[in-house]
């Protein structure tokens, strides 16, 4: 999953892809590069972001839907929003990938009355404080429970379960000892027998651990992917998709894990 931020202040590359134009340009790219899913956000979700007004996230989103849709891709909308999300797939993306989790009121209902694919994601707290002092007592086994508990509730609304990936949300509320410790122990996630995406691109947790600025995160990066991929993820989202798409075909040639990399 190739990440396009169509925002001014996500913590990697807020500001490049604002404008429509270059959004779009830089989808192709992540889609020539082996992205096999886009996924689009308009509103940041960085540790301390403040959220925007739905009409000025559909405004930065939809145009570069409209760009996209004609690449041979899913598109995915990065949003907890349902007015977004009911506007998004209407405009032609076909997955919604919420932090939130479809508990907004009304989201479960927008994702129930479409075809699409859903990514839930778990987080403790909201972004504006999310980071400040998360605490679990196991955090596995609690991230591990939200996920099978929402999980459930997607299928008790009428959403099939094999349209749901489930997320652990890495830095989403979480100190770099519960993110090292989730990754440990993905494949816990794994078990719950639903696809499993692995969000760590160039976050915090791999700068604490390299010393690296966000800008020279992609080796980490791509390390992280490699174990994710090895626990069990099935989805990596990603920003740096040629250089992860490589070590995959390596990973994958090394461990006959059955990819098929004939693009």
């Amino acid at each position: 999953m190739g990440v396009v931020n169509v925002t001014p202040d996500s913590f990697s590359d807020g500001g490049r892809f604002l404008e429509t134009s270059s959004a779009v340009v830089h989808g192709s790219e992540l889609a020539h590069q082996g992205a096999d899913i886009l996924d689009i956000g308009g509103e940041s979700t960085r540790p301390g972001a403040q959220p925007v007004p739905v009409a000025q996230e559909l405004d930065r989103i939809l145009p570069v839907l409209e760009g996209l849709r004609a690449l041979d891709r899913p598109l995915s909308v990065d949003t907890y929003k349902p007015l977004v999300m009911r506007a998004a797939l209407a405009a032609g993306a076909s997955m919604v990938n919420d932090i939130n989790a479809l508990q907004s009121e009304g989201a479960l209902e927008v994702v129930r009355a479409s075809d699409c694919g859903v990514c839930l994601v778990h987080k403790q707290g909201d972004p504006q404080t999310m980071q400040q002092d998360p605490h679990y007592d196991d955090v596995v086994g609690e991230v591990r429970e939200f996920l099978a508990q929402r999980v459930a509730a997607c299928q008790a609304a009428g959403v099939s379960r094999d349209r749901v990936v489930i997320d652990p949300g890495f830095g989403f509320g979480k100190r770099s000892v519960h993110n090292l410790e989730l990754l440990r122990n993905l494949r816990s996630l794994a078990s719950l027998k639903v696809p499993v995406l692995a969000g760590l691109s160039r976050k915090s947790t791999l700068g604490k651990i390299t010393n690296q600025p966000v800008e020279q995160r992609a080796i980490a990066s791509v390390t992280a992917a490699l174990l994710a991929v090895q626990r069990g993820a099935a989805i990596v989202r990603v920003h740096d998709v040629a250089q992860t798409r490589d070590a995959l075909r390596i990973l994958g040639a090394v461990e006959e894990l059955g990819f098929s990399f004939d693009d």
